[in-house]
Parts: C-alpha cells; sequence; structure tokens
C-alpha cells in the first residue's frame, strides 16, 4: 500500500516533510530512495523541523561524514550512504546503535542497503516529474501510512 503525493518545488517538498516529522515517533526508521537532485535531502530538512530541531541547525547532507546528529523532539541520525559499497559498511559503523535505538534515522540512498533496512521502515521513493515536480511515494506499515496520509491530505497539498 503507498499513498502518492505530488510537490510542486522544493518549498512544497520541505511543507512535506514538515508534516512527516510531526508524524514520526522514536525508534522510527525512513528509508529515501530516488537519483540525485530529486528532494531527499529537502525532505529530510523538513523531517528535522517537523521534529523540531532548531533553525539554528543548518540540516546538510552528510556525504562525506555518513551521519549527521541533530537535537529535536528525538534525536534525528541523518545518514547518507551514496559512498558507501553496501550494508557491510554499515556494520562496520554499529548502524543497529542507531536504526534500533530511540531516535529518527533518516538515510539517504537506502535502495543501497535495502536488504538492513527494516520491514516496518517508512519508505519514501522520489521521481522527477520536470525541473521542479515531483512525485513521492510513501509506503509504511498501514496504521503509520493511515497516519501519515491523514495529516498530508489535512495540510492540504
Amino acid at each position: 500500500m503507498k499513498y502518492q503525493i505530488i510537490s510542486k518545488d522544493a518549498e512544497e517538498t520541505n511543507s512535506i516533510g514538515i508534516i512527516i516529522g510531526k508524524c514520526l515517533a522514536a525508534g522510527d526508521i525512513v528509508a529515501l530512495v530516488g537519483e540525485l537532485g530529486t528532494g531527499k535531502t529537502c525532505l529530510t530538512q523538513g523531517i528535522a523541523r517537523g521534529l523540531g530541531v532548531p533553525e539554528s541547525y543548518a540540516i546538510t547532507s552528510p556525504t562525506f561524514t555518513l551521519i549527521n546528529e541533530y537535537p529535536g523532539k528525538y534525536v534525528l541520525y541523518h545518514f547518507d550512504v551514496y559512498r558507501l559499497q553496501g550494508s557491510v559498511d554499515m556494520d562496520n559503523m554499529g548502524y543497529e546503535e542507531y536504526f534500533f535505538g530511540k531516535g529518527i534515522s533518516v538515510i539517504e540512498w537506502a535502495e543501497k542497503i535495502i536488504d538492513i533496512i527494516p520491514d516496518n521502515a517508512i519508505k519514501i521513493w522520489f521521481t522527477f516529474l520536470d525541473e521542479n515536480m515531483r512525485r513521492i511515494e510513501i509506503s509504511a506499515p498501514e496504521e503509520r501510512l493511515k497516519e501519515i496520509s491523514t495529516a498530508l491530505s489535512k495540510g492540504g497539498f
């Protein structure tokens, strides 16, 4: 089961992220999949704000550091696994501590480590429609998907 939404621009993608962030709970994992430039980091920025990460924190993709940590309602662990060869590299950094702790894990380029993404993760796919528009498809366990899709619907998108 999937929920689909069209984002007209980066600002709207950010707003979608804020709504999703407000729906997240301790231990959630959000797996982001999409080509370069489709809005993964933009959505993550919104998720961070939805979790209450202060504006004083610039939310940037941790391409070279692999993980950034931000304080909010829950600690946000922002992974960018673009440079990894696969999930064995995640084993070496002790990913379980992040994935199965009390924070929120958001993973850009999650398709590279899909074999270790739990079945109950929230998965989000991004597709280019044109220069600005993106199709965003969300899958999650039924109750979580219902909660997120209802929140997004009430958000006016």
